[in-house]
């Protein structure tokens, strides 16, 4: 069972190493670069979902339990599959034991004329 385990481990880690390196060939493409940045917001929110869940040491039912809905939201809101209203973001902050912070950041000047 252990070697099954440790064959899984590593087949998972190649295949990341293999995204990794697809992701930055095709970051060379303009039309990939666009549509990657477009949805760049999206990704972020996504990872802060994934990492205030693990910081409240919760899985994704438990967390699901606080905010008093299914395991399959969650799972969701992970996976940036939706985009939660600002009361979902207030439930996940008050059943993560975190403050909601948005904010609004100056543009980098080669996004401002995007």
């Amino acid at each position: 069972m252990s070697n099954n385990r440790n064959r899984k481990a590593g087949a998972a880690a190649a295949e990341s190493i293999a995204l990794d390196e697809l992701h930055r060939r095709s970051m060379k493409r303009p039309s990939y670069r666009r549509a990657y940045q477009a949805l760049e917001a999206e990704f972020a929110l996504a990872e802060a979902f994934i990492a205030a869940r693990a910081r409240a040491g919760l899985t994704q039912a438990e967390l699901a339990a606080r905010m008093g809905t299914k395991q399959s939201y969650v799972a969701r809101l992970e996976a940036g599959r939706t985009l939660p209203s600002v009361r979902t973001l207030e439930k996940f902050a008050r059943a993560t034991g975190t403050n909601l912070k948005i904010a609004f950041e100056p543009r980098r000047p080669a996004q401002a004329a995007e």
